[in-house]
């Protein structure tokens, strides 16, 4: 027996009217509408739940990404959200620093812009050393947020040589590490 049934059956039972006891046509009637009603209560609530960003877990969160040209890098249900709010965000006032890095941080970029020049930003991913996974996806992204009149450069951090001093990093270390020279770039010390 469904919600609705059992909220008609209730309904309808003080007026005295209907023969409601169990296994009658009427109660039987009753049921079928509040399965009909049970099933309209599931679809609205899924509507309603797609419709608010806050609470979207599958086409709702599609719908909005179609809106912009590339796919947030983000691929949590909760992480998606927070991309697609940021990128609603943006407008004609979203060009300084501190609004561009918001945008790429909602986005779930682990990014940062740094304004070398007059029109002129330098891109920087804190933390990571080389570039981050899915970084072609990523540059997409953040060019397209990014306003065209702009230069924009990728700046990778890799480990230094002063770095490499200071821990005593040797060849032979390296090697008994099975390092590549790519492997050797991305050492970070902590």
């Amino acid at each position: 027996m469904g919600v609705y049934g059992d909220y008609l059956k209730r309904l309808l039972a003080p007026l005295g009217v209907y023969d409601l006891t169990e296994g009658t046509l009427n109660e039987s009637e009753l049921y079928a509408l509040g399965e009909q009603l049970d099933h309209v209560a599931e679809k609205l609530e899924h509507t309603e739940r797609e419709a608010i960003l806050a609470t979207a877990e599958q086409e709702g969160l599609e719908w909005r990404e179609r809106l912009f040209p590339g796919q947030p890098a983000a691929q949590t249900v909760l992480d998606r959200r927070s991309a697609i709010r940021a990128l609603l965000q943006i407008d004609d006032d979203s060009l300084t620093p501190g609004a561009i890095d918001r945008a790429i941080l909602g986005c779930g970029i682990p990014a940062k812009t740094i304004e070398v020049d007059t029109g002129h930003l330098r891109v920087v991913f804190p933390g990571i050393s080389g570039p981050p996974d899915g970084f072609e996806t990523i540059e997409k992204l953040i060019l397209e947020i990014l306003p065209c009149h702009l230069e924009v450069e990728f700046y990778f951090r890799y480990v230094t040589w002063a770095e490499i001093e200071a821990q005593g990093v040797t060849w032979k270390w390296t090697e008994d590490n099975g390092h590549t020279w790519v492997s050797f770039e991305m050492l970070e010390f902590t």
